[in-house]
């Protein structure tokens, strides 16, 4: 007999959970792109309903009981719900599908409430003019950009529990239909029963697992040419086989991404691209799409910088805000803001950069970047999102001057000739169409933004392209990486004189396939490696490390220095450009700058760093030398409590209880950190920490920790996991005071 409680695993942290007699699909976990999953498994199909053609998918979905797993957003409801709303039809007027049932969102109370907000946020962006001008606007501008807004939303911006059913589930059995229950049986685990039967689903992810992209992405080597840019995305939000629409430009050889969509690491990784060798963000506007990579670019080892205008800023950091439960002022902790004047060429070191408005239902603008060159400007467009000009004549059709004015502006700024023009035409009523740019004078039109292929109408208009090509609009000319190789070792060796340096800089620089392993655990390693481009992995299955080494890296220094064999393997995360020292030269130039002795310990406690969760992941190599060499030791005896105060604390040997209300939550051991609270700046009295047995620790640097947001976002992470053991106790006074 077939259960009547239906149960399917679609990926990393997502189940689909099926009750027929109830009409009853729950999505259980909701991370980026998991609509596209949906698709790909087939749990997502075009139908027809009443003559009305729309697709099945969820009506239903359970969150995870944490906002952040791996460093990866562990609920993003916009696209699902949107699926539900438009593309199922549970929210058009006069559709089949729109019976008045409304999809269910359930969960723990903290997580449904953020969800409220960030869907609210992700709907309207800003929703009233006084927000608007807050960010910046005149009352004029205010006034119609609200006017433009509501015609999207059908007249009115609504609140969310018109449309969705929020449901919290507590620490009972809680009934969401009926004779359907769902109950929390331990964190992030949950039973749905009916009928008698029932199923549990866990939505944790393991310590090394992450979030799968519902693609698979081609491996590219960039060359950094003067002013390029380099595809990314052709796709949009539904679309189960490419990145959504996005960019990287690279000028000067700093690199910028152009919004930042789901899975933009996996697309970094494809690309040999470390986070920390992004310079900063260009940002458009806030849907999900062009928005839920933020988090990932957080896990850089310095602050990106985040360029915008005040409007979208305002609108994107209280999504965020809204999501991560903090003050829209925390945004400022992760990003350094840089606000673009809108209508006019921003300079951002010899680049110029001009946004515009387009109108879209949350704050939102095209961009044009040039660089001057030898007969004038090389310009790229990218207009990520745009209208219809159809669409854009139903928006305006009220005929006052202002309005008028505005859309013969916003038609102007579509139909500017530039060299290369990248376009949404997704069409619908919130994208582009490519017909309106026949007559479009560029000299390269690029179509994106879609999940269909190209019509042959549209094929004579502009041309789709995949990911990884590069349009390059000033080449860079022929040059010798010596002068990058010595930046790199400078980095490593702070004041050792550059005769020294330029010593090293003449060793061979050789390239690596993806894949190619470096250092066997357990064999000697034959050369010291410093990485020039590209990413590589350390590995080791025994202790569950699986971390990823940025350019300016060096790796086997102290196998070298001490002929000790590797004790994990360094493997090519992609395409690499590695320096090699022999040992003997490195050890040779340690002894004549009067390093060997001193870089020993500091050397010992670098490769424990490399290993850790907190800091071994994606931190920069002078970054880690620097807390390598400012940490400081300290023994604390069995039954002794460990006092937070001003360091992040690390343990190298042995294990530290975390306990809160006389109750033990948790354990802390080698390689694992404690203090959040120092970090986050959070109300830390309710928890206690007590040694297990002797331990020796490390006191962490504060000062250069707050500065790496990637620290913060894994101590953010953790917070939540205790706070969550802790119950609601804790909750309200770690969770509630982050200030």
């Amino acid at each position: 007999m077939e259960s009547s409680v239906q149960s399917v695993r679609i990926s990393s942290g997502i189940y689909w959970v099926e009750i027929p007699q109830r009409d009853l699909r729950i999505l259980c976990g909701c991370p980026a792109d998991t609509v596209k999953h949906l698709m790909r498994r087939g749990l997502i199909q075009p139908v027809e309903r009443g003559g009305v053609a729309c697709e099945t998918g969820p009506n239903a979905i359970l969150l995870s009981d944490v906002s952040v797993q791996n460093g990866e957003f562990a609920n993003l409801a916009e696209f699902p719900v949107l699926q539900m709303f438009y593309r199922q039809g549970m929210i058009i007027p006069g559709h089949p599908n729109n019976n008045g049932t409304r999809p269910i969102i359930m969960g723990a109370q903290d997580q449904v409430t953020a969800q409220r907000e960030y869907i609210y946020r992700g709907n309207f962006g800003l929703v009233s003019e006084e927000e608007m001008i807050a960010a910046g606007a005149d009352q004029e501008l205010a006034a119609e950009y609200m006017r433009l807004k509501k015609v999207f939303a059908f007249g009115t911006i609504r609140q969310p529990e018109e449309l969705i059913d929020f449901k919290v589930i507590d620490d009972g059995v809680q009934e969401i239909a009926p004779g359907v229950s769902v109950e929390r049986v331990a964190i992030n685990t949950y039973r749905i029963s009916f009928q008698g039967d029932y199923v549990e689903v866990s939505l944790n992810l393991a310590r090394l697992e992450q979030y799968e992209p519902p693609y698979i992405l081609s491996q590219h080597k960039i060359k950094p040419e003067y002013f390029s840019v380099v595809h990314t995305g052709e796709g949009d939000g539904w679309d189960p086989n490419r990145p959504c629409m996005a960019g990287i430009l690279v000028f000067q050889g700093r690199l910028y991404l152009i919004d930042a969509g789901p899975s933009v690491m996996h697309t970094l990784n494809a690309l040999g691209i470390s986070v920390n060798q992004i310079d900063g963000i260009f940002h458009t506007h806030a849907h999900d799409d062009h928005f839920a990579g933020l988090t990932s670019l957080v896990r850089a080892d310095h602050r990106l910088t985040y360029y915008a205008t005040p409007l979208v800023r305002a609108s994107v950091a209280k999504k965020l805000s809204a999501l991560m439960s903090f003050p829209e002022e925390r945004f400022d902790d992760y990003f350094r803001c840089q606000d673009l004047v809108p209508d006019q060429w921003n300079m951002i070191e010899g680049l110029e950069v001009k946004p515009v408005f387009s109108p879209h239902p949350v704050e939102t603008t095209i961009m044009f970047f040039r660089a001057l060159w030898d007969s004038g400007y090389r310009t790229y467009a990218h207009f990520a999102d745009i209208c219809t000009f159809d669409q854009l004549e139903n928006l305006t059709r009220d005929g006052n001057a202002f309005t008028a004015r505005l859309k013969e502006e916003v038609r102007r700024n579509y139909l500017t000739p530039v060299d290369i023009k990248k376009l949404d035409v997704g069409g619908g009523m919130i994208h582009g169409r490519a017909e309106d740019f026949r007559e479009d004078q560029s000299i390269r039109i690029v179509l994106s933004h879609r999940s269909t292929p190209l019509t042959v109408e549209e094929k004579e208009i502009g041309a789709d392209t995949s990911f990884g090509m590069q349009d390059v609009l000033i080449r860079a000319a022929d040059s010798h990486d010596t002068a990058h190789i010595r930046e790199q070792l400078l980095h490593n060796f702070p004041g050792v004189p550059e005769y020294e340096i330029a010593m090293l800089a003449n060793c061979t620089a050789r390239t690596m396939s993806i894949g190619s392993i470096l250092y066997k655990k357990g064999t000697q390693p034959s050369s010291v490696y410093l990485l020039l481009n590209g990413l590589v992995e350390i590995i080791d299955a025994e202790t569950e490390i699986d971390n990823v080494l940025t350019p300016g890296s060096m790796m086997a220094e102290l196998n070298c220095l001490s002929a000790t064999p590797a004790t994990r393997t360094y493997r090519a995360a992609s395409f690499i450009r590695v320096l090699e020292i022999p040992p003997a030269m490195y050890v040779a130039f340690l002894q004549r700058s009067d390093l060997e002795e001193p870089i020993r310990e500091y050397l010992r406690r670098k490769h424990f760093l490399m290993g850790t969760f907190l800091l071994g992941d994606r931190v920069a190599g002078a970054t880690l030398n620097q807390i390598a060499q400012e940490m400081m030791e300290v023994e604390i005896r069995k039954g002794e409590t460990v006092f937070i105060a001003e360091s992040v604390l690390m343990v190298a040997e042995g294990s530290i209880a975390v306990r809160c209300q006389n109750k033990r939550i948790d354990v802390t051991g080698p390689g694992e950190a404690i203090g959040a609270s120092v970090l986050l700046r959070t109300d830390s009295e309710a928890l206690e920490y007590i040694a297990e047995e002797d331990s020796r620790l490390y006191l962490l640097p504060a000062g250069i920790l707050e500065q790496i947001p990637i620290v913060r976002w894994k101590l953010l992470e953790q917070s939540q996991r205790l706070a969550r053991r802790c119950g609601a106790i804790f909750q309200g006074q770690i969770q509630g005071t982050i200030r």
